[in-house]
């Protein structure tokens, strides 16, 4: 025997009284529920090579930190010693062999006793790009042309306008000198 479908009357009353399925939601974020654990093994374990590489040039410093950076710290396995990788650009990497004992005691230093105990040197170039140089303050205009400057601007309204009229006029007197 066949079912006899609902007309729209019924299908109405029915939609009425049943309720549907809750829609489907995603999870949440892996990062929001594993944060507060990770700051807790944070806090027990220490940063490792994150918080070593944003130190690097205070561990090591400014001549080391020149030619090297962390690449990662590799803990041993069943006690075994755990090493730290850092990449060297180019020809230093002779000179940073004949310095590791230096370095492992200041990294040892700042990640605590016997943190590292090997180094593990790699030759490559470097990820970071250097600091440009800072920009050089350009000299003061002399008297004679700001008095120019200010007497062609001073039928201007005060105000912003006027503002950075005077800058871009002092800009391209600078230039022209």
């Amino acid at each position: 025997m066949r079912r006899r479908l609902p007309d729209i009357e019924d299908t109405l009353r029915i939609l009425k009284e049943k309720r549907t399925r809750p829609q489907h939601r995603p999870p949440p974020p892996a990062g929001r529920a594993l944060r507060g654990f990770m700051k807790e093994l944070d806090g027990q374990f220490g940063q490792g090579a994150s918080a070593l590489t944003a130190r690097w040039r205070e561990v090591v410093g400014p001549d080391i930190a020149r030619r090297t950076e962390p690449v990662k710290l590799v803990k041993g396995r069943n006690g075994g010693p755990s090493s730290l990788e850092i990449r060297v650009a180019g020809p230093s990497a002779a000179i940073i062999q004949h310095q590791a004992q230096d370095i492992l005691a200041r990294v040892n230093l700042f990640l605590g006793a016997d943190a590292v105990q090997k180094l593990r040197i790699v030759q490559g170039p470097l990820r970071r790009a250097e600091a440009p140089p800072p920009p050089r303050r350009k000299a003061p205009l002399d008297a004679a042309e700001e008095a120019a400057l200010l007497d062609s601007l001073a039928n201007a309204p005060e105000g912003r306008l006027k503002d950075a009229l005077l800058a871009l006029g002092r800009g391209v007197l600078r230039r022209r000198s």
